[in-house]
């Protein structure tokens, strides 16, 4: 899923960035309230990590923005948001919760906890916030970040979990190419290339084998979908 962090300490944004990417998140760093607002009205987020003392201004304004309509939000005024900040006080918590935030975790923190906490809010959409996803005879595990086909392990790699998380959420749906570029790769990655094709390639023929039935159907001029009653 794609991530916006907000965070002006350089060091800490490409720690974010590189150990989220890691964990199989696309991400994207904005240093300031300006980038931030930048980057929402481009590109529709899962989850905006958010850090409150910015250069140019105070996140809450930001979440504010963000729940109010007044920050153009490709995502919506209901993209959740996580606040990541030295801010500890309990006053400072609940003004952070009250305007609007779905979390908030306190510096210094563990990183697993953060990504925890980032699995959650993206459980959110589904019924019953399960860790493991179920669509027809598909299983992924968010937490361990591990999938499978009527019991038979899937070996991925990191985009084709997300490629495969982003088609378990919407089971049934066709998703265009670029629906899947925006939710599941960052910034950096060029529209014009051939990686959401080539990337849903090697996912379905790892998904089914010679006596399976298809999983992944392409609708030619559509895009993709995941066909959840295959047997």
């Amino acid at each position: 899923m794609r991530v916006l962090v907000v965070e002006d300490e350089e060091d800490l944004a490409d720690a974010l960035r590189f150990g989220l990417q890691s964990g199989g998140f696309a991400v994207d760093v904005a240093l300031t309230c300006a980038e931030a607002g930048e980057r929402l009205a481009l590109n529709a987020y899962d989850v905006v990590v958010l850090d409150l003392n910015l250069p140019d201004g105070d996140g809450v304004d930001v979440l504010r923005g963000i729940r109010s309509g007044e920050l153009e939000v490709a995502g919506g005024a209901d993209t959740r948001v996580l606040l990541l900040t030295a801010r500890s006080s309990l006053d400072h918590r609940v003004r952070g919760l009250d305007a609007g935030a779905d979390d908030y975790l306190v510096k210094p923190f563990a990183f697993q906890e953060l990504q925890a906490r980032l699995r959650a809010l993206l459980r959110r959409e589904v019924s019953g916030g399960d860790v493991v996803l179920r669509a027809g005879p598909v299983t992924l595990d968010t937490a361990r970040r591990a999938a499978q086909r009527d019991g038979r392990d899937l070996r991925l790699t990191n985009k084709e979990l997300g490629v495969l998380e982003y088609l378990v959420r919407h089971p049934g749906h066709v998703v265009s190419s670029e629906e899947l570029l925006e939710h599941v790769w960052d910034e950096n990655a060029d529209p014009f290339t051939q990686t959401v094709r080539v990337t849903v390639g090697t996912l379905r023929r790892k998904l089914t084998l010679d006596d399976e039935p298809q999983l992944l159907e392409t609708v030619v001029g559509q895009g993709y979908r995941l066909l959840v009653d295959a047997p």
